[in-house]
């Protein structure tokens, strides 16, 4: 029997109408078998207005909840995550395909988020001025918004509701959370360890679904703000559409994140990183590799060491602990991706390596694409264009460092990037001129730390607030200013309250 995977509302399962009698419902598969695991239930208006008034009921106790209070929740679910992460791994990996280093990879970054959160006093400050006038004090609260949502992509089903989660309830605020149907269960997963941990019903609800979802949450007068992650053209969508209903938006959008080798680099290292960058998790991820830059004379040797390196990854189902690449997420991602192969040789660019009928070891209905390399990749193909998110590495050439610089700032996409070299005025400079909101410095794929902030430049990010760490608490409260004076007390009263009598 098909497993259902209902919604998560005001502390418990909600299951929508059954299919059949009004309820619709989608297919969750098994991405290594190519087999439905599961069914779930996707909204409909009824259920938004559900999962919305909850949040709306709980977020009066819950905004005057002590920071104590709420920081003792976000501890006890970071030990409750600690201690079950690896049955959430197994959980991502059965339903995105990822291997499970990978799946546990992602939630350690996680557990960082949670960790940051929970010092939310120290992030929830005012300031104070006393004596602004004569006897004028004037001070600042950081107060929460209201009910926010949360709009969650497919690539890291965990990590990125953790990214806004933890900031959004440690703020005071109030969560409706609605992950992508691809991989759902995660999100129930998390939302069950908080209710385990001691938020209160309502606090954090989890509403599974497509478009209705998202443009019922876009739209609802009571949603104060949204977080999105996802493509650009449905980022700009998401900002487009919630910032016109009066919302407060973050939308981080998609990627062509360049690597640039120059020619003093260790090519050993560089190929390294470029295989592990482009290839980890599928290529499905906004931060990986996608494009790498040879600064000649250095071209045919890097190119021959990443084909050396990809000839020896092993695909395969992401449980088996030898499997180094799983999986694409769904049969129509793979059609997708495995059609930029076609669309880079008809272009001419030069097929290295081909993973079209890559050899698995194990199940053959799975939606497998091997890892694959082209070489003199032009700026005008598909393959370089556009955003392909998946195991589709291209590599370009360019005659020096300034030629280089100018083919990644030219990019619509500012997400992040990378310099392999050995020398520290080039990649100081680099980091001082290139147009991209995170970059590495011989570190392939520079995600911040959780006390730092994610988020790129130009069409990666509609809004001004990156995910997480000092901007997510930015993001998620408001600034009301006091300004305070109390008046000289008559003569012969006695300051202070009266006395009870």
């Amino acid at each position: 029997m098909t497993t259902r995977i209902s919604h998560w509302i005001d502390g418990k399962p909600a299951a929508g109408p059954a299919e059949g009698a009004g309820g619709r419902a989608g297919d969750v598969f098994d991405p290594a078998t190519g087999e439905v695991r599961a069914r779930v239930d996707l909204a409909d208006g009824p259920q938004v207005e559900q999962a919305v008034a909850a949040a709306s009921r709980a977020f009066p106790g819950w905004r005057d909840a002590s920071l104590a209070a709420r920081t003792r929740v976000l501890f006890a679910f970071r030990e409750l995550l600690t201690a079950r992460k690896d049955e959430l791994a197994r959980i991502v990996t059965g339903e995105h395909g990822k291997v499970e280093s990978d799946a546990a990879g992602e939630i350690a970054r996680a557990i960082e988020n949670v960790e940051y959160a929970c010092g939310a006093a120290a992030q929830l400050k005012g300031g104070f001025s006393e004596n602004a006038s004569t006897g004028v004090d004037v001070y600042s609260l950081r107060q929460p918004l209201g009910v926010v949502g949360v709009i969650s992509p497919f690539n890291f089903p965990a990590m990125v509701p953790l990214w806004f989660v933890p900031n959004a309830i440690a703020s005071g605020n109030t969560v409706v959370l609605k992950p992508s149907e691809k991989d759902p269960s995660a999100a129930n997963f998390i939302a069950e360890l908080f209710t385990e941990a001691g938020l209160p019903d309502g606090v954090l609800n989890v509403l599974h679904g497509d478009k209705v979802a998202v443009d019922g949450l876009l739209e609802h007068p009571e949603v104060k703000a949204i977080s999105f992650v996802g493509s650009t053209p449905i980022a700009r969508y998401v900002y487009e559409t919630g910032t016109r209903n009066g919302k407060r938006v973050q939308a981080l959008g998609g990627a062509k994140n360049h690597m640039l080798v120059l020619p003093d680099a260790d090519l050993d290292a560089a190929a390294d990183a470029a295989v592990s960058a482009g290839f980890g998790s599928a290529g499905e991820r906004c931060m990986a590799v996608a494009v790498v830059v040879a600064v000649d004379p250095i071209g045919d040797e890097l190119v021959a060491r990443i084909a050396e390196r990809i000839t020896k990854l092993r695909v395969g189902d992401g449980r088996k602990p030898e499997s180094e690449m799983g999986p694409l997420v769904t049969a129509a991602h793979h059609q997708r991706v495995e059609s930029y192969v076609d669309a880079g040789l008809e272009a001419g660019a030069t097929l290295v390596v081909d993973g079209r009928g890559v050899e698995v070891d194990g199940e053959r209905g799975g939606f497998w694409l091997g890892p694959t390399l082209f070489d003199h990749v032009r700026p005008d193909m598909s393959i370089y264009t556009d955003e392909i998110f998946g195991p589709v590495l291209s590599v370009t050439r360019t005659a020096d460092y300034e030629a280089a610089l100018e083919l990644v700032n030219a990019s619509p996409y500012g997400n992040g990037t990378a310099i392999f070299t050995a020398d520290g005025r080039a990649a100081r400079k680099f980091q001082n001129e290139v147009e991209v909101g995170m970059v590495g410095v011989n570190v392939p794929i520079p995600v911040p730390v959780g006390y730092y902030s994610f988020g790129g430049w130009k069409d990666s990010l509609f809004g001004d607030s990156h995910a997480y760490g000092p901007e997510g608490f930015h993001f998620f409260t408001r600034t009301k200013v006091v300004t305070s004076r109390w008046p000289e007390q008559p003569a012969g009263v006695t300051l202070g309250f009266p006395r009870n009598t």
